[in-house]
């Protein structure tokens, strides 16, 4: 079989088609599935470029930035090294799947959603006689559209300063540009489940030492957070978003100190609260605060799109201000399905 990947011709507007990302444009044009039982299966057609031209990225034996630049083609890669370490940075520590129930891919700026909000009389489980009426659930838009927001950083730095660096170090920056994109995303998600997302659907709010949740304020008990467990039917709390001085405040609970929760922490690293819940801590949230929801219903993310990277410039090498950009929204489904507790 002949190696049709050696023989592509890389260029720019390959980054400029419609609909399509570079390596989906790869793809189409070298088809993975035709390397099944050779050595390059298991690579994707942005790797076998990467192997046409020797570039390593990652290992003590990765080669220098400008090893991208050897070749006019090879340097078309450089922009989708650039956006696939990024991606890995925003995929580290991501938590956003752990409070999302569903990823809409959508083009565009505005976004609008669709709800169903039953009154208490449709949430009733009523039989229903021979003839009789079904009870409805009514689905539709939603009054106000959801925005995206572009987030991102700019990449600063002259290609004389990163030409001789080793790839594999210079993916650590690029991975932690990644995390800086992906926090913010969560900064917004947050801001959705806490106010809404404009269509009058703000978390319903509670407070230690208010009722219905027992205790005192500023303090934390085992039987605050059963109080705020108790507020979620007919959902189910089965995620505890929770700031950094909350989450000390549960782990020295004496029902956290179980030795089968702290033996599921030791062999996972994940924590799961006693009553069933998935502990998720981030300095996104504001101190003193815990967001708990039902994952599977109360948040959509709305990518607009991938990671982009401003692919002439860093293919020029004219590295001085290069954007590196990610376009996502969130829009809140059920509101009961997220609630705040503050303590």
């Amino acid at each position: 079989m002949g190696r049709q990947y050696d023989n592509l011709r890389l260029e720019k507007g390959m980054y400029r088609e419609a609909g399509r990302s570079f390596a989906q444009v790869l793809e189409q044009e070298d088809p993975s599935e035709q390397y099944k039982g050779t050595a390059l299966e298991g690579l994707d057609a942005y790797q076998r470029q990467l192997k046409r031209f020797d570039i390593k990225v990652k290992g003590p034996a990765s080669d220098a930035v400008e090893k991208f630049f050897a070749t006019s083609q090879s340097a078309v890669l450089f922009p989708e090294y650039i956006a696939r370490s990024v991606r890995q940075g925003m995929e580290e520590s991501n938590l956003l799947p752990g409070i999302t129930a569903a990823v809409t891919r959508f083009e565009g700026m505005d976004y609008r959603s669709i709800a169903s909000v039953p009154q208490e009389k449709d949430k009733e489980l009523r039989h229903v006689a021979e003839g009789a009426e079904i009870p409805q659930t009514e689905v539709r838009t939603q009054e106000n559209l959801v925005r995206l927001h572009k987030r991102g950083r700019m990449l600063v730095a002259s290609y004389e300063a990163v030409r001789y660096q080793k790839l594999d170090l210079f993916s650590v920056t690029l991975r932690q540009i990644g995390a800086h994109i992906n926090r913010m995303h969560l900064e917004d998600a947050i801001d959705v489940l806490l106010h809404g997302d404009g269509n009058d659907n703000p978390a319903q709010s509670f407070a230690v030492g208010t009722s219905p949740i027992g205790g005192s304020k500023g303090a934390l008990t085992y039987n605050d957070l059963v109080d705020f467990w108790a507020q979620f039917d007919p959902y189910e709390m089965n995620t505890l978003l929770v700031s950094s001085d909350v989450m000390l405040k549960m782990l020295k609970l004496e029902e956290f100190q179980n030795p089968l929760t702290g033996l599921n922490f030791q062999g996972t690293g994940k924590l799961v609260s006693p009553l069933g819940a998935n502990l998720l801590r981030t300095s996104a949230l504001e101190s003193g605060h815990i967001i708990g929801l039902d994952k599977n219903y109360a948040l959509e993310m709305v990518q607009g799109s991938d990671v982009m990277v401003e692919y002439d410039k860093l293919i020029d090498r004219q590295l001085e201000r290069a954007a590196i950009t990610s376009i996502s929204g969130f829009a809140k489904l059920f509101a009961g399905a997220a609630k705040v507790l503050t303590v």
